[in-house]
Protein backbone atom coordinates (compact mmCIF):
# COMPACT_ATOMS: atom_id res chain seq x y z
CA UNK A 1 0.00 0.00 0.00
CA UNK A 2 1.59 3.25 -1.15
CA UNK A 3 1.93 6.55 0.71
CA UNK A 4 -0.56 8.00 -1.77
CA UNK A 5 -3.28 5.51 -0.92
CA UNK A 6 -6.75 7.03 -0.99
CA UNK A 7 -9.46 6.05 1.49
CA UNK A 8 -13.12 6.89 0.95
CA UNK A 9 -15.36 7.04 4.04
CA UNK A 10 -19.13 6.97 3.71
CA UNK A 11 -20.55 8.81 6.71
CA UNK A 12 -19.33 11.69 8.88
CA UNK A 13 -20.54 10.37 12.19
CA UNK A 14 -18.36 9.81 15.22
CA UNK A 15 -16.54 6.75 13.90
CA UNK A 16 -16.06 8.08 10.38
CA UNK A 17 -14.64 11.40 11.58
CA UNK A 18 -12.33 9.78 14.13
CA UNK A 19 -11.03 7.49 11.40
CA UNK A 20 -10.50 10.43 9.04
CA UNK A 21 -8.52 12.29 11.72
CA UNK A 22 -6.28 9.28 12.36
CA UNK A 23 -5.64 8.56 8.68
CA UNK A 24 -4.86 12.20 7.94
CA UNK A 25 -2.29 12.08 10.74
CA UNK A 26 -0.86 8.95 9.14
CA UNK A 27 -0.40 10.70 5.80
CA UNK A 28 -3.20 9.04 3.85
CA UNK A 29 -5.42 10.80 1.33
CA UNK A 30 -8.95 10.74 2.78
CA UNK A 31 -12.35 11.83 1.48
CA UNK A 32 -15.45 11.66 3.68
CA UNK A 33 -18.93 11.81 2.15
CA UNK A 34 -21.91 12.66 4.36
CA UNK A 35 -25.57 12.75 3.37
CA UNK A 36 -26.46 15.47 5.88
CA UNK A 37 -26.53 18.82 4.08
CA UNK A 38 -24.75 20.60 6.95
CA UNK A 39 -22.66 19.64 10.02
CA UNK A 40 -25.70 20.13 12.26
CA UNK A 41 -26.69 16.83 13.84
CA UNK A 42 -29.84 14.88 13.10
CA UNK A 43 -32.18 13.63 15.82
CA UNK A 44 -30.01 10.81 17.14
CA UNK A 45 -29.69 11.73 20.79
CA UNK A 46 -28.11 14.34 23.00
CA UNK A 47 -25.58 13.08 25.52
CA UNK A 48 -22.92 10.47 24.66
CA UNK A 49 -21.19 8.43 27.34
CA UNK A 50 -17.46 7.85 26.88
CA UNK A 51 -15.74 5.02 28.74
CA UNK A 52 -11.99 4.27 29.17
CA UNK A 53 -11.93 2.39 25.85
CA UNK A 54 -13.47 5.36 24.07
CA UNK A 55 -10.98 7.72 25.69
CA UNK A 56 -8.08 5.51 24.64
CA UNK A 57 -9.39 5.41 21.07
CA UNK A 58 -9.68 9.20 20.98
CA UNK A 59 -6.07 9.53 22.12
CA UNK A 60 -5.05 7.16 19.32
CA UNK A 61 -7.06 8.86 16.58
CA UNK A 62 -6.99 12.58 17.27
CA UNK A 63 -4.16 15.09 16.95
CA UNK A 64 -3.36 16.70 20.29
CA UNK A 65 -5.01 20.03 19.46
CA UNK A 66 -8.24 18.31 18.32
CA UNK A 67 -8.36 16.11 21.41
CA UNK A 68 -7.83 19.20 23.55
CA UNK A 69 -10.75 20.97 21.84
CA UNK A 70 -13.00 17.95 22.36
CA UNK A 71 -11.99 17.70 26.01
CA UNK A 72 -12.53 21.40 26.72
CA UNK A 73 -16.03 21.25 25.21
CA UNK A 74 -16.99 18.02 26.97
CA UNK A 75 -19.17 17.79 30.04
CA UNK A 76 -17.96 18.18 33.60
CA UNK A 77 -17.07 14.65 34.66
CA UNK A 78 -19.69 12.50 36.31
CA UNK A 79 -18.82 9.78 38.82
CA UNK A 80 -22.06 7.84 39.32
CA UNK A 81 -24.34 5.38 37.56
CA UNK A 82 -27.43 4.53 39.58
CA UNK A 83 -30.91 3.00 39.34
CA UNK A 84 -34.08 3.82 41.25
CA UNK A 85 -37.69 2.82 41.59
CA UNK A 86 -40.25 5.34 40.34
CA UNK A 87 -40.52 6.44 43.98
CA UNK A 88 -36.82 7.40 43.83
CA UNK A 89 -35.72 4.56 46.07
CA UNK A 90 -32.15 3.73 45.10
CA UNK A 91 -31.70 0.08 44.13
CA UNK A 92 -28.23 0.17 42.58
CA UNK A 93 -25.28 2.54 42.47
CA UNK A 94 -21.77 2.38 41.07
CA UNK A 95 -19.27 5.12 41.90
CA UNK A 96 -16.24 6.02 39.79
CA UNK A 97 -13.91 7.93 42.13
CA UNK A 98 -10.58 9.43 41.16
CA UNK A 99 -11.45 10.61 37.64
CA UNK A 100 -8.92 13.09 36.30
CA UNK A 101 -9.62 16.17 34.19
CA UNK A 102 -7.91 14.45 31.26
CA UNK A 103 -10.63 11.81 31.13
CA UNK A 104 -13.93 12.47 29.38
CA UNK A 105 -17.04 10.82 30.79
CA UNK A 106 -19.58 12.38 28.43
CA UNK A 107 -20.02 14.81 25.56
CA UNK A 108 -22.85 16.57 23.82
CA UNK A 109 -23.36 14.83 20.49
CA UNK A 110 -23.48 17.97 18.35
CA UNK A 111 -20.53 19.63 20.10
CA UNK A 112 -18.55 16.40 19.82
CA UNK A 113 -19.15 16.27 16.09
CA UNK A 114 -18.04 19.87 15.70
CA UNK A 115 -14.82 19.04 17.54
CA UNK A 116 -14.14 15.98 15.42
CA UNK A 117 -14.57 18.11 12.28
CA UNK A 118 -11.65 20.34 13.31
CA UNK A 119 -9.22 20.65 10.41
CA UNK A 120 -11.31 18.50 8.07
CA UNK A 121 -12.97 21.25 6.02
CA UNK A 122 -11.21 20.06 2.86
CA UNK A 123 -11.88 16.40 3.66
CA UNK A 124 -15.60 16.18 4.46
CA UNK A 125 -18.18 16.78 1.74
CA UNK A 126 -21.69 17.35 3.06
CA UNK A 127 -24.79 16.69 1.01
CA UNK A 128 -23.16 13.72 -0.75
CA UNK A 129 -24.84 10.35 -0.26
CA UNK A 130 -23.03 7.16 -1.22
CA UNK A 131 -25.56 5.06 -3.13
CA UNK A 132 -23.44 2.17 -4.39
CA UNK A 133 -19.93 1.06 -5.22
CA UNK A 134 -18.10 -0.99 -7.81
CA UNK A 135 -14.73 -2.74 -7.52
CA UNK A 136 -12.79 -1.91 -10.66
CA UNK A 137 -10.63 -4.25 -12.68
CA UNK A 138 -7.54 -2.80 -10.98
CA UNK A 139 -8.93 -3.61 -7.53
CA UNK A 140 -9.87 -0.05 -6.61
CA UNK A 141 -13.35 1.07 -5.55
CA UNK A 142 -15.57 3.54 -7.39
CA UNK A 143 -18.50 5.02 -5.48
CA UNK A 144 -21.59 6.56 -7.04
CA UNK A 145 -23.58 9.29 -5.31
CA UNK A 146 -27.33 9.73 -5.13
CA UNK A 147 -26.82 13.37 -6.11
CA UNK A 148 -24.77 12.36 -9.16
CA UNK A 149 -21.06 11.97 -9.78
CA UNK A 150 -18.52 9.49 -8.45
CA UNK A 151 -15.15 9.11 -6.76
CA UNK A 152 -12.52 6.40 -6.66
CA UNK A 153 -10.17 5.14 -3.98
CA UNK A 154 -8.15 2.17 -2.78
CA UNK A 155 -10.52 1.43 0.11
CA UNK A 156 -14.15 2.25 0.92
CA UNK A 157 -15.19 2.31 4.59
CA UNK A 158 -18.93 2.17 5.21
CA UNK A 159 -19.48 4.27 8.32
CA UNK A 160 -22.94 5.30 7.17
CA UNK A 161 -24.97 4.09 10.12
CA UNK A 162 -27.80 1.66 10.68
CA UNK A 163 -29.24 2.17 7.19
CA UNK A 164 -25.84 1.70 5.53
CA UNK A 165 -25.99 1.49 1.75
CA UNK A 166 -22.47 0.07 1.80
CA UNK A 167 -23.51 -2.78 4.10
CA UNK A 168 -26.59 -3.39 1.97
CA UNK A 169 -24.37 -4.13 -1.02
CA UNK A 170 -21.47 -5.84 0.74
CA UNK A 171 -23.60 -8.00 3.07
CA UNK A 172 -27.16 -8.05 1.69
CA UNK A 173 -28.02 -10.85 4.13
CA UNK A 174 -27.02 -8.85 7.23
CA UNK A 175 -30.07 -8.09 9.36
CA UNK A 176 -30.86 -5.34 11.84
CA UNK A 177 -33.81 -6.19 14.05
CA UNK A 178 -36.23 -4.11 16.05
CA UNK A 179 -35.81 -5.15 19.70
CA UNK A 180 -39.30 -3.88 20.52
CA UNK A 181 -38.35 -0.77 22.50
CA UNK A 182 -39.10 2.87 21.70
CA UNK A 183 -37.21 5.76 23.23
CA UNK A 184 -38.48 9.33 23.43
CA UNK A 185 -35.58 11.75 23.85
CA UNK A 186 -35.89 15.22 25.26
CA UNK A 187 -33.96 17.67 27.39
CA UNK A 188 -34.41 20.40 29.96
CA UNK A 189 -32.30 23.53 29.67
CA UNK A 190 -30.58 24.23 32.98
CA UNK A 191 -31.39 27.71 34.25
CA UNK A 192 -31.34 29.26 37.71
CA UNK A 193 -34.87 27.97 38.14
CA UNK A 194 -34.56 24.46 36.72
CA UNK A 195 -31.16 23.80 38.30
CA UNK A 196 -32.82 23.56 41.70
CA UNK A 197 -35.15 20.82 40.42
CA UNK A 198 -32.38 18.32 39.63
CA UNK A 199 -31.83 15.70 42.37
CA UNK A 200 -28.27 15.58 43.68
CA UNK A 201 -27.50 12.13 42.22
CA UNK A 202 -28.77 13.15 38.80
CA UNK A 203 -26.01 15.78 38.69
CA UNK A 204 -23.36 13.10 39.22
CA UNK A 205 -23.93 10.90 36.18
CA UNK A 206 -26.50 8.68 34.50
CA UNK A 207 -29.54 7.75 36.59
CA UNK A 208 -32.21 5.24 35.56
CA UNK A 209 -35.72 5.29 37.04
CA UNK A 210 -38.27 2.54 36.36
CA UNK A 211 -41.74 1.51 37.48
CA UNK A 212 -43.51 -1.86 37.49
CA UNK A 213 -45.67 -1.03 34.47
CA UNK A 214 -42.99 -1.20 31.80
CA UNK A 215 -41.78 2.41 31.72
CA UNK A 216 -38.21 3.47 32.32
CA UNK A 217 -36.59 6.89 32.20
CA UNK A 218 -32.95 7.94 31.99
CA UNK A 219 -31.55 11.27 33.17
CA UNK A 220 -28.09 12.81 32.89
CA UNK A 221 -26.76 16.35 32.84
CA UNK A 222 -24.43 18.00 30.36
CA UNK A 223 -22.64 20.89 32.05
CA UNK A 224 -19.99 22.04 29.61
CA UNK A 225 -16.44 22.53 30.86
CA UNK A 226 -16.17 25.37 28.40
CA UNK A 227 -19.58 26.15 26.94
CA UNK A 228 -19.56 26.60 23.15
CA UNK A 229 -21.20 29.68 21.71
CA UNK A 230 -24.94 29.19 21.43
CA UNK A 231 -24.99 26.11 23.67
CA UNK A 232 -26.66 25.72 27.07
CA UNK A 233 -26.16 23.28 29.90
CA UNK A 234 -29.01 20.78 29.99
CA UNK A 235 -30.47 17.66 31.53
CA UNK A 236 -31.06 14.86 29.04
CA UNK A 237 -34.36 13.07 29.58
CA UNK A 238 -35.40 9.79 28.01
CA UNK A 239 -38.59 7.76 28.31
CA UNK A 240 -38.27 4.13 27.23
CA UNK A 241 -40.96 1.47 26.89
CA UNK A 242 -41.92 -1.50 24.80
CA UNK A 243 -43.85 -0.52 21.71
CA UNK A 244 -46.99 -2.28 22.91
CA UNK A 245 -46.75 -0.52 26.28
CA UNK A 246 -46.80 2.87 24.60
CA UNK A 247 -49.86 1.74 22.68
CA UNK A 248 -49.07 3.98 19.72
CA UNK A 249 -48.34 2.42 16.32
CA UNK A 250 -45.04 3.45 14.77
CA UNK A 251 -46.68 5.07 11.77
CA UNK A 252 -48.29 7.52 14.20
CA UNK A 253 -45.53 7.78 16.83
CA UNK A 254 -42.86 8.88 14.38
CA UNK A 255 -45.09 11.61 12.96
CA UNK A 256 -46.09 13.16 16.27
CA UNK A 257 -44.96 16.74 16.92
CA UNK A 258 -42.46 17.30 19.72
CA UNK A 259 -45.05 18.72 22.11
CA UNK A 260 -47.20 15.59 21.80
CA UNK A 261 -44.17 13.40 22.55
CA UNK A 262 -43.42 15.54 25.59
CA UNK A 263 -46.99 15.04 26.72
CA UNK A 264 -46.58 11.27 26.44
CA UNK A 265 -43.59 11.42 28.79
CA UNK A 266 -45.48 13.62 31.25
CA UNK A 267 -48.53 11.34 31.29
CA UNK A 268 -46.48 8.14 31.57
CA UNK A 269 -44.92 9.39 34.81
CA UNK A 270 -47.95 10.96 36.50
CA UNK A 271 -47.72 8.65 39.54
CA UNK A 272 -43.93 8.85 39.88
CA UNK A 273 -42.00 10.74 42.54
CA UNK A 274 -42.71 14.50 42.33
CA UNK A 275 -39.02 15.26 41.72
CA UNK A 276 -39.07 13.19 38.51
CA UNK A 277 -42.40 14.59 37.37
CA UNK A 278 -41.01 18.11 37.67
CA UNK A 279 -38.12 17.27 35.37
CA UNK A 280 -40.43 16.22 32.57
CA UNK A 281 -42.84 19.06 33.31
CA UNK A 282 -40.05 21.65 32.90
CA UNK A 283 -38.40 20.01 29.90
CA UNK A 284 -38.19 21.94 26.61
CA UNK A 285 -41.24 20.74 24.70
CA UNK A 286 -39.66 21.35 21.30
CA UNK A 287 -36.72 18.99 21.97
CA UNK A 288 -38.59 15.67 22.03
CA UNK A 289 -38.24 13.04 19.31
CA UNK A 290 -38.61 9.24 19.13
CA UNK A 291 -36.23 6.52 18.03
CA UNK A 292 -36.65 2.81 17.43
CA UNK A 293 -34.11 0.74 19.36
CA UNK A 294 -32.51 -1.83 17.08
CA UNK A 295 -29.69 -4.36 17.13
CA UNK A 296 -27.66 -6.03 14.39
CA UNK A 297 -27.71 -9.81 14.18
CA UNK A 298 -24.34 -11.53 14.20
CA UNK A 299 -22.88 -12.21 10.76
CA UNK A 300 -20.16 -14.61 9.72
CA UNK A 301 -16.83 -13.39 8.43
CA UNK A 302 -16.57 -12.65 4.75
CA UNK A 303 -13.76 -12.49 2.21
CA UNK A 304 -11.95 -9.26 2.96
CA UNK A 305 -11.42 -6.82 0.14
CA UNK A 306 -11.31 -3.10 -0.65
CA UNK A 307 -14.61 -2.46 1.15
CA UNK A 308 -15.20 -2.70 4.91
CA UNK A 309 -17.59 -1.43 7.60
CA UNK A 310 -17.36 0.49 10.86
CA UNK A 311 -19.63 1.33 13.79
CA UNK A 312 -23.42 1.13 13.45
CA UNK A 313 -23.06 0.20 9.79
CA UNK A 314 -22.03 -3.29 10.89
CA UNK A 315 -22.91 -3.62 14.60
CA UNK A 316 -25.88 -1.44 15.49
CA UNK A 317 -26.50 -1.83 19.19
CA UNK A 318 -29.09 -0.72 21.76
CA UNK A 319 -28.10 2.29 23.86
CA UNK A 320 -28.70 0.31 27.07
CA UNK A 321 -25.00 -0.37 27.52
CA UNK A 322 -23.91 3.17 26.67
CA UNK A 323 -21.17 1.75 24.46
CA UNK A 324 -22.23 2.38 20.86
CA UNK A 325 -20.06 5.44 20.34
CA UNK A 326 -17.17 3.87 22.21
CA UNK A 327 -17.28 0.79 19.98
CA UNK A 328 -17.27 2.94 16.85
CA UNK A 329 -14.26 4.84 18.18
CA UNK A 330 -12.48 1.58 18.91
CA UNK A 331 -13.20 0.48 15.33
CA UNK A 332 -11.64 3.70 14.05
CA UNK A 333 -8.54 3.23 16.20
CA UNK A 334 -8.10 -0.42 15.15
CA UNK A 335 -8.66 0.20 11.44
CA UNK A 336 -6.43 3.27 11.30
CA UNK A 337 -3.62 1.37 13.01
CA UNK A 338 -3.84 -1.44 10.50
CA UNK A 339 -3.98 0.89 7.50
CA UNK A 340 -1.05 2.97 8.68
CA UNK A 341 0.98 -0.22 9.11
CA UNK A 342 0.12 -1.07 5.50
CA UNK A 343 1.36 2.35 4.36
CA UNK A 344 4.63 1.60 6.14
CA UNK A 345 4.94 -1.55 4.04
CA UNK A 346 4.43 -3.92 6.97
CA UNK A 347 1.49 -5.64 5.27
CA UNK A 348 -0.74 -5.33 2.22
CA UNK A 349 -4.00 -3.40 2.17
CA UNK A 350 -6.05 -6.60 2.06
CA UNK A 351 -4.08 -8.02 5.01
CA UNK A 352 -4.67 -4.83 6.98
CA UNK A 353 -8.42 -4.90 6.33
CA UNK A 354 -8.62 -8.60 7.22
CA UNK A 355 -6.73 -8.01 10.47
CA UNK A 356 -9.13 -5.21 11.40
CA UNK A 357 -12.20 -7.32 10.67
CA UNK A 358 -10.88 -10.23 12.75
CA UNK A 359 -10.87 -7.90 15.77
CA UNK A 360 -13.87 -5.70 14.96
CA UNK A 361 -16.46 -8.38 14.25
CA UNK A 362 -16.35 -10.45 17.46
CA UNK A 363 -15.78 -7.36 19.58
CA UNK A 364 -18.76 -5.54 18.11
CA UNK A 365 -21.21 -8.42 18.25
CA UNK A 366 -20.15 -9.45 21.75
CA UNK A 367 -20.86 -5.87 22.81
CA UNK A 368 -24.33 -6.04 21.23
CA UNK A 369 -25.11 -9.17 23.22
CA UNK A 370 -23.99 -7.47 26.43
CA UNK A 371 -26.23 -4.48 25.67
CA UNK A 372 -29.18 -6.76 25.00
CA UNK A 373 -28.64 -8.57 28.29
CA UNK A 374 -28.68 -5.22 30.04
CA UNK A 375 -31.93 -4.34 28.27
CA UNK A 376 -33.39 -7.62 29.52
CA UNK A 377 -32.51 -6.63 33.07
CA UNK A 378 -33.98 -3.15 32.65
CA UNK A 379 -37.23 -4.46 31.16
CA UNK A 380 -39.09 -7.64 31.89
CA UNK A 381 -39.34 -8.62 28.26
CA UNK A 382 -37.55 -7.55 25.09
CA UNK A 383 -38.92 -9.24 21.98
Amino acid sequence: MSDGARVLIAGAGIGGLALAQALRQGGLDVAVYEQDPTPQIRNQGYRIHLDPDGNAALRTCLPAHVLDRVRRASGVNGDLVAAYTHRLERVMAQDFPGLTSNEITHVDRNTFRQGLLTGLADTVRFGRTVASYQVTGSGRVRVEFVEGGSDEGDLLVGADGVGSAVRGQLLPHAAVRDVGLRCVYGRMTITETTDTLIPEDFNRGFCWVADDDGYGAGFATVRFRSRPEGASDYLMTTLVAASERLGIPDEKLFKLPSEDLWQIAVEATTDWHPAVRKLFAHADTDTFFPIMIRASERVDTWNSGPVTLLGDAIHTMPPTGGVGANTALRDAATLSGELISAVRGEKSLSEAVAAYERVMLPRGFDTIENSLRMADRMFAKVD
